[in-house]
């Protein structure tokens, strides 16, 4: 689970209904900075500003995904739910391996493609809630950038892991360490630098910050419905919607 970005079928859609100009006009190249302590500074203190801590401590929580995809994540199993049209996939996010409904009935044959569809939603997905927790993980560098009066710029570059291993985000940071937006180097976006914000932050019950709102100025991106708690047995009331995963034979 790195990181994401399945996202853009609407910059596909850009794409095809001529705006390649656009493209070519607002790319941007990829900066260069300073790895070392003060990158590190920079990434510990946005961990303290939405509060990273109570990530940790966050056990499960669900979300949708700009109303396309919804997810519960037992982030204590590793296991989640994903649900889009008529599709519901039960999967072990480990072992990519789990349980497929359509229109309510199991799928006995066929199921993959549904399971890793599930998987690269969640990866994606899980990216846009909280990426900031994983600026230390493995395979990770970080440099600092260069950047206007008043904001910070921290470099993120993950060299392995999630959907497109390979890709960076500049964040760009103000004086109390949340981030305003990114720009992004990613292969599945042919824009280089391609901004989205990073707005509406609120704080969950757990304690952890997350933004809702992002602008990708061609259209806008929303994260809705989320609610989050130490357990799944505190936010989904003692019920386990996973028994079956882990009594399926």
């Amino acid at each position: 689970m790195k990181k994401f970005l399945i996202v853009i079928v609407a910059i596909a859609v850009m794409l095809v209904t001529g705006l390649f100009v656009y493209v070519k006009v607002k790319s941007k190249p990829l900066p260069s900075g300073d790895a070392g302590p003060a990158a590190e500074a920079l990434a510990h203190e946005m961990l303290g500003a939405i509060n990273h801590e109570a990530w940790l401590k966050t056990g499960a929580i669900r979300w949708n995904f700009g109303g396309r995809q919804q997810h519960l994540w037992d982030r204590e199993r590793h296991v989640a739910k994903v649900e889009w049209e008529n599709i519901q996939v039960l999967i072990n996010l480990s072992t990519r391996e789990g349980i497929v409904y359509q229109d309510g009935q199991e799928l006995s044959e066929g199921k993959e493609q549904y399971l890793e569809q599930a998987w690269a939603h969640w990866a994606n997905d899980s990216f846009w809630l909280n990426p900031i927790s994983k600026v230390f993980d493995d395979g990770t560098s970080r440099q600092l950038i260069t950047m206007e009066a008043g904001l910070r710029g921290l470099l993120i570059t993950y060299s392995s892991g999630g959907v497109t291993p390979g890709d960076s985000y500049l964040w760009v940071v103000d004086n109390s360490g949340l981030p305003v937006r990114f720009d992004m180097w990613v292969s599945i976006i042919p824009i280089d630098g391609f901004e989205a914000s990073w707005e509406d932050w609120t704080t969950l019950d757990t304690g952890v910050k997350v933004s809702q709102k992002h602008d990708l100025s061609i259209f806008q991106l929303e994260l809705t419905d989320i609610k989050a708690a130490a357990t799944l047995a505190e936010l989904e009331n003692g019920h386990d919607p996973f028994a079956a995963l882990f009594t399926h034979p």
